[in-house]
């Protein structure tokens, strides 16, 4: 396997530097970067919904669950077009989608401490665990600008990160391959 991969030892070298490009444009144009990300998603989704429709209308009679799979398709193709037509809205509605998670989560952990607390010690954490995931979400639904732009720092860090280690996997690569 490490002589396969060491021919193209190169490879790894490219996608890291992309992987790094990527990441240092992210932070060096987050609104655009944002932008593009929702742009891609929806074309993604739009496309995959197309192909899902394809699918259960070509194999109509020989699927059980092919409504299933029409509309799912369906919501696809809505979802990816309303992405494509107001790509701000759907990165606002995905920061939204977020918070509401985080939210019920937290509501959920104080929940379950409070049952547990009779039967462990310790619970305490879970209490605290649930009231950060709701102040979480509440500074999401006050401020979702700024969770979008968090979320693509993260992203942009994680690409920076990836790409150096690609770039450093690639190196060593070249190194066993000159052996």
């Amino acid at each position: 396997m490490v002589e396969i991969l060491s021919r193209y030892w190169w490879a790894f070298v490219v996608r890291g530097i992309l992987a790094i490009l990527f990441g240092i444009l992210a932070c060096a144009w987050p609104g655009i970067t944002i932008v593009t990300l929702v742009i891609l998603f929806g074309a993604y989704i739009l496309i995959d919904g197309i192909l899902l429709i394809v699918k259960a209308i070509a194999h109509w009679s020989g699927k059980e669950d092919r409504w299933f799979l029409l509309l799912q398709g369906l919501l696809g193709v809505g979802i990816g077009i309303i992405t494509l037509v107001a790509p701000g809205v759907t990165a606002v509605v995905l920061i939204l989608y977020i918070a509401a998670w985080s939210l019920a989560t937290g509501v959920l952990e104080i929940a379950a401490a409070v049952r547990l607390r009779m039967e462990i010690k310790g619970e305490g954490w879970m209490m605290v665990g649930g009231i950060a995931s709701i102040l979480f979400a509440l500074l999401l639904m006050l401020f979702p600008g700024a969770g979008a732009l968090g979320l693509l720092w993260l992203i942009a860090a994680y690409a920076i990160i990836f790409g150096v280690a690609l770039v450093i996997l690639g190196f060593k690569l070249r190194s066993h391959h000159a052996m």
